[in-house]
């Protein structure tokens, strides 16, 4: 085995053991249950490693995560999740995605089914750590499980929030849970726990939004991307 092998080999088992860790915490603090939910992380030379399909992410066994390569087969795990395609497809939108974490959170969830702030947010911006965090949250209509048609539609998100100059960090699949994406899974990880909790305030107290100059404030002193 050659040196750049064995670095790649080091790297791959790096990042299953990050998707692991990043796993088992959200599994423990109640941000997935059962066999919901799944992560994928970006690999340097294309493709990315992913979760298989009914996995339970408090119980992950890093050497049966599924890997993809760049042409989006799978080569190695256990069969990927039923999202593989969205996950593809948000990797490909967003140059700056490198890990990609889908939950089906229960204040989140209940959101959609209670009724959401406005399709385009669905909380308005109540917190500034929300608005610095997290940002713009659209909502994504329904359509069972790993629809491919979902997976064009956050493209297209993507897209249009992106020539509009203010980036996603995540979207909201009606019914079914938040999609959220990072640089990294510690920081995916967070966008995620600061939206779903930014869900439960608006839930218990249904508070009113930042005004646009104390928004204005947080772009001109911290660079929110609101």
């Amino acid at each position: 085995m050659n040196m750049n092998t064995t670095m790649g080999t080091e790297m791959h088992s790096e990042i299953r053991a990050e998707i692991c860790r990043v796993g088992t915490s959200l599994y423990a603090r109640g941000y997935v249950h059962a066999s919901a939910g799944n992560i994928s992380v970006r690999l340097p030379g294309g493709g990315f490693i992913i979760t298989p399909t009914d996995a339970c992410l408090g119980t992950l066994d890093p050497t049966r995560l599924a890997t993809i390569d760049a042409q989006g087969v799978q080569t190695s795990g256990d069969r990927a999740s039923k999202t593989l395609a969205l996950h593809r497809r948000i990797y490909t939108a967003d140059v700056d995605a490198h890990c990609v974490i889908h939950t089906h959170c229960t204040h989140l969830v209940a959101l959609t089914l209670s009724g959401v702030h406005s399709p385009n947010d669905i909380v308005p911006p109540i917190t500034p750590y929300f608005v610095m965090k997290v940002g713009h949250v659209p909502l994504i209509a329904y359509h069972h499980p790993g629809d491919p048609v979902v997976a064009d539609l956050v493209a297209q998100r993507i897209a249009t929030m992106r020539a509009a100059g203010t980036p996603l960090r995540a979207v909201m699949l009606e019914r079914l849970g938040p999609v959220v994406w990072h640089r990294n899974p510690a920081e995916a990880s967070a966008v995620l726990e600061e939206l779903e909790e930014t869900a439960r305030l608006w839930l218990m107290t249904r508070a009113t939004a930042l005004s646009e100059a104390q928004i204005d404030a947080l772009r001109q002193k911290f660079g929110a991307r609101w």
